[in-house]
């Protein structure tokens, strides 16, 4: 078979319908699933032009009107599949642009691997840089072809996308506020990962909500706690004004991915709570 080419790869490459293999919602999860409908929407795949090529994304907002809110949502490792989709579309039904793109799809198509030992590979090979190049590019993107406010930009993402959206909110100065789910704080400095949100934490300027689960076993609380303590010793030594600030919140029973409708690691009580949060900081930060 001849080989792809990266640039043709990153053009051919598309968005499944429904959930990643790996995480296939077991028959007795089924109910809880959130499904929203698009109704009053215009909702569907779109590619997005970066440096190198176009990537696949979805993209969900109001039918009728311009100028809206843009919020960009990242993924979990999982990719961009239905979970991810219907949390843009929740997002357009409050009226805004959501956008998620699939940002791994240059090291791999991790919507059809049915493991996520086999995932975890290609997501480690994800560099952080092509990360947020990607990202800036969708934001281009959401304010010339999809009728975005630039001066109205958000940022969310779950677990491997809730440590993007803190990395996000220290890269692009645009960005009104950030809501982190249950993102990694600490790690090892690579040369494809070279900082984490413990390090930038105390130049952070964009006010982040974090919100994490205190029985999450892949998340220490003490990681949680030190990056608590980071961001308090940046309020302290380099005051600024209280809307600016960053927020931790951890919800004591919750495991990890609690916000996951389609998982067992669901929490619906704190879900709520926590999406509800999430809507209050983004209009208190003006997004």
């Amino acid at each position: 078979m001849k080989e792809i080419t990266r640039r043709k790869f990153i053009a051919t490459a598309t968005l499944a319908a429904g959930f990643a293999l790996a995480v296939q919602p077991q028959e007795a999860l089924k109910a809880q699933v959130i499904t929203t409908n698009a109704k009053g929407l215009l909702a569907g795949a779109v590619k997005i032009p970066v440096k190198d090529g176009e990537i696949p994304a979805y993209r969900a907002r109001p039918a009728i009107g311009r100028n809206f809110p843009i919020v960009l949502v990242i993924q979990e490792i999982f990719g961009v599949h239905e979970h991810i989709q219907d949390v843009c579309r929740r997002f357009a039904k409050l009226g805004y642009l959501a956008i998620a793109p699939q940002l791994f799809v240059r090291q791999g198509d991790v919507l059809k691997l049915s493991s996520i030992d086999e995932i975890r590979p290609i997501v480690a090979k994800v560099p952080d840089a092509q990360v947020l190049s990607d990202l800036d590019s969708t934001v281009n993107w959401a304010v010339k072809s999809a009728k975005g406010n630039a001066q109205k930009l958000g940022i969310t993402g779950f677990c491997w996308g809730g440590r993007i959206t803190w990395l996000y909110a220290a890269h692009n100065p645009q960005v009104k506020a950030g809501v982190a789910w249950y993102g990694r704080l600490v790690g090892e400095a690579t040369e494809l990962t070279p900082r984490h949100p413990i390090d930038i934490a105390s130049e952070l300027k964009v006010p982040v909500l974090g919100l994490y689960g205190g029985k999450d076993t892949g998340i220490p609380l003490d990681t949680v706690e030190k990056m608590r303590d980071r961001l308090a010793s940046r309020n302290e030594n380099r005051p600024q004004p209280s809307r600016s600030r960053s927020e931790i919140i951890v919800y004591p029973d919750a495991p990890h991915a609690f916000f996951a409708d389609y998982r067992p690691s669901y929490r619906k009580a704190e879900a709520k709570e926590g999406w509800k949060r999430l809507q209050a900081w983004f209009k208190q930060h003006g997004v």
